[in-house]
């Protein structure tokens, strides 16, 4: 059987082995929707000729991958007994992804075509990609587009890391593509698409590790504690918090500490009322000592003393201090910023939980209702979904047959179809 002598040539050209080009067709097949099921098999398959013409979407990946046809890359549909078809010239393309109300987002601009090298410049293009994509999660919280776009430039990130002009370079591209995935992680969590988010926290765990990225690290085991809280698996939640205390970032910027402490204290509060406000305590001295204007990942504008308020108040509620969670409730929202619409939403469902927990429901109707006016032209995202059908639980537990509840629950029930 005759090999597959201009595949061969083109791995060789940028320098890919088997399992380096499966993971690479795998992250364009995940970036864009598909699963990821390319392995060395598949790739020795190519190379031998055993498999001539691959599955289309393995195709248009190889194509992305290395910017040439599938013909030029060797293969040939069944019928064919030729490629005659020249390799294309060198193609530079800039990829745009659209979010929600028409949001246009440049995540890259992607080399394809014959090597060349790659630069600091290139990495400023991903980050600043990174950053209109949290910019977008800020408004619109977490949505399949955002996940689509966070991978694609993952995707590209790692494409360019093999052309990288030094180590150093080609390591901070590992750094950015950990963030990217770590993005897309945090947009299917907040999604409530908890199998996928698992599956893309180990993707990022992996790249933040050939990175020797410690703040991409603290920014997974983060995002772990949280599905591991939800499900009430506070073991987990805890252990993953603690894997975040343990970075080396912690030991340099009191800001990740503090985050690391706090989202101890929210695993915490599920069974250890004392620990979870001891945890509270060493995260607000932790954060007392950051420096706020220091340079960080724009991931991280999202935590601070509002958003450590928030988080108090989720402690709070879960160990019962019902009247204290509102209290922090109310200074959360008295000082998280405007544009995080999502955070502010989520603090006032948390306004809501602690005020129908103390018996007042009107009150607590009219704050849940805040957050649908808050997240107004967006769709709900499912973490926030949950949030509120835990309060509605509690709600018609409370009052069942009252005008106030049955109003909003119609209003919940419309505002939760809406896509």
């Amino acid at each position: 059987m005759e090999g597959n002598k201009r595949l061969d040539g083109a791995m060789r050209e940028r320098g890919f082995k088997q399992y380096e080009l499966a993971d690479a067709v795998n992250t364009h097949l995940i970036g864009r929707g598909h699963e990821g099921t390319v392995g060395d098999r598949t790739v020795r398959n190519w190379l031998t000729g055993r498999t001539r013409w691959p599955h289309p979407r393995q195709r248009e990946a190889l194509e992305a991958v290395f910017g040439r046809t599938a013909d030029a890359l060797g293969f040939r549909p069944p019928g064919r007994r030729s490629l005659t078809k020249p390799s294309e010239g060198p193609v530079d393309r800039r990829n745009f992804l659209t979010g929600a109300g028409g949001t246009t987002v440049t995540v890259v601009a992607p080399f394809l075509g014959a090597p060349r090298q790659v630069g600091t410049s290139d990495v400023i293009r991903l980050r600043d990609g990174l950053d209109a994509l949290m910019a977008l999660d800020d408004k619109k919280g977490g949505h399949e587009g955002l996940e689509r776009a966070a991978l694609a430039g993952a995707a590209e990130a790692l494409e360019k890391q093999r052309l990288g002009a030094t180590q150093r370079v080609r390591q901070r591209l590992f750094s950015v593509a950990a963030d990217y995935t770590a993005t897309a992680a945090w947009s299917a969590l907040d999604a409530q698409r908890g199998d996928r988010a698992h599956a893309l926290l180990g993707r990022a765990l992996y790249l933040a590790g050939m990175g020797r990225d410690s703040v991409a690290e603290l920014q997974v085991w983060n995002l772990y504690a949280m599905p591991a809280n939800q499900r009430g698996e506070h073991s987990d939640a805890v252990d993953s918090a603690m894997a975040a205390q343990a970075t080396t970032v912690t030991k340099r910027d009191p800001l990740f500490a503090s985050l690391a402490h706090a989202r101890t204290a929210v695993g915490h509060s599920g069974r250890d009322r004392q620990a979870a406000l001891r945890s509270l305590g060493h995260a607000r001295e932790a954060l007392s000592k950051a420096v706020p204007a220091a340079p960080r990942p724009s991931w991280t504008a999202f935590y601070g003393p509002a958003e450590l308020t928030a988080l108090t108040a989720v402690v709070h509620n879960r160990i019962g201090n019902f009247a204290a969670a509102e209290a922090a409730s109310h200074r959360a929202l008295s000082s998280i910023p405007r544009q995080f619409r999502r955070n502010r939403a989520m603090a006032t469902a948390q306004l809501a939980l602690a005020q129908v927990r103390q018996g007042d429901v009107d009150q607590a109707c009219a704050s849940a209702s805040t957050a649908f006016e808050l997240m107004e032209g967006h769709s709900i995202p499912g973490r926030m979904r949950s949030r509120l059908g835990d309060f509605y639980r509690d709600l018609i537990t409370l009052a069942p047959g009252a005008t106030a509840v049955r109003e909003w629950g119609d209003r919940y029930r419309s505002e939760r179809s809406r896509a």
